[in-house]
């Protein structure tokens, strides 16, 4: 299900402060976490359809290991409240994934990044997949003076069942309108599964506080395009983030 997938880059320009994106959107971008610099979110998210809302509450760790590496476990704890199940919790996938950026702007003119991530199995009966799954996917971004920046890309699930693969591809375009306050907005698209979960076009908006160089508020509303009351009436994300 897309919540259960419900998967960070620095623009400078001018005298404003490194910006990072990825999160709180759904597309990711190829910027990895600085060389020995920790990024860390505590997180909340979410999508309701029209017979269930679930989501997840957790702990996204990521840590610079090497210039252009960054390594990233997920710790999340899930929940599902369905009209015919009634409400369930429990532990989520664990998400284990590196990012490794081959390509730089500033001599290709596009940073370009591998990110492939592994969903462990769910302890859970009622909450997460039970199956192990990869995401390997690709992502791009391209900066400008003035603020601009878009970042996105793609790429497939790959499922311990095969009915239940689907691939995913994004986009976002991102404004610093203040010193401290970043704004964007996302398209985003995920095929359908052979389990019977249908395809999913979505646009959302974003937005980041930096409350100093280490304490940051992230928040993300989303609405499905397609599908929508079987896929996403309404989605979100919520969460503060420390750099250090």
């Amino acid at each position: 299900m897309l919540r259960q997938w419900t998967i960070i880059a620095v623009a400078m320009f001018g005298l404003l402060p490194p910006v990072l994106a990825g999160p709180p959107y759904v597309s990711d971008d190829p910027e990895p976490t600085d060389y020995q610099h920790f990024e860390i979110y505590t997180f909340n998210n979410g999508t309701a359809t029209r017979d269930d809302i679930g989501g997840e509450t957790g702990i996204d760790f990521n840590y610079g290991a090497a210039p252009d590496l960054q390594l990233t476990a997920t710790l999340p704890a899930g929940f599902d409240r369905s009209v015919a199940a009634g409400t369930s919790f429990g532990l989520s996938n664990i998400e284990l994934a590196a990012k490794y950026r081959f390509l730089h702007q500033d001599s290709f003119g596009l940073d370009v990044s591998v990110f492939p991530r592994v969903f462990l199995p769910s302890p859970s009966n009622t909450i997460g997949s039970s199956q192990a799954s990869v995401l390997l996917p690709i992502w791009v971004q391209k900066d400008w003076n003035g603020g601009w920046s878009v970042f996105g890309g793609g790429g497939c699930v790959i499922a311990g069942r095969s009915s239940q693969s689907f691939c995913l591809a994004g986009g976002v375009v991102t404004y610093q309108l203040l010193p401290k306050l970043q704004i964007g907005g996302e398209l985003y698209h995920q095929t359908a599964d052979g389990a019977g979960t249908p395809a999913t076009s979505s646009v959302g908006v974003g937005v980041r506080y930096d409350i100093n160089e280490t304490i940051h508020l992230l928040g993300y509303l989303r609405r499905g395009l397609q599908n929508v009351a079987t896929t996403d009436q309404y989605s979100w994300y919520a969460s503060v983030l420390f750099t250090f």
